[in-house]
């Protein structure tokens, strides 16, 4: 336990720090934020924008899997462009204000999705598995499940 005392100015400041969390169907898969400074890991006392985001699209994203049948997993998909849709196996925050998805296309290509708070638009689909003899991975569950950890 650390006894030092801390000035006002260095409460406010270690507060204001920015955190980040990760979670993916893969329990082996890397961060994507990689060398992250300690404070930068620190969950702040007050939520940011993002992490409220975050917590809250969990849970849509789990009851929206639970409306699915065994050959669909959960994925995302895009208006504008030709980006397609994302296979949700990944998703994380970046305080105060970023939000990333992590996954892959129909193709199996990597996918990111780095999105401000402000832009927030999800759409979540319902996507044929990979790999139809292997279950459907369920990343909401992962999601919620870590939450229920950090309490």
């Amino acid at each position: 336990m650390d006894d030092k005392i801390e000035t006002s100015a260095e409460f406010a400041e270690s507060a204001a720090l920015p955190c980040h969390r990760e979670v993916h169907t893969d329990p082996n898969a890397p961060a994507a934020l990689r060398d992250v400074p300690t404070p930068m890991q620190r969950v702040p006392e007050a939520k940011s924008a993002a992490r409220w985001a975050y917590e809250r699209l969990i849970l849509y994203i789990q009851n929206f899997e639970k409306t699915l049948d065994a050959e669909h997993e959960v994925a995302m998909g895009f208006v504008g462009g030709d980006a397609g849709v994302l296979r949700i196996e990944g998703m994380g925050y970046f305080d105060p204000d970023i939000l990333t998805f992590y996954g892959s296309d129909s193709e199996g290509g990597r996918m990111q999705l780095i999105q401000h708070v402000s832009e927030l638009n999800v759409i979540l689909r319902a996507m044929g598995k990979p790999k139809p003899e292997e279950p459907a991975k369920r990343i909401g569950f992962r999601l919620v499940k870590e939450l229920e950890e950090q309490a």
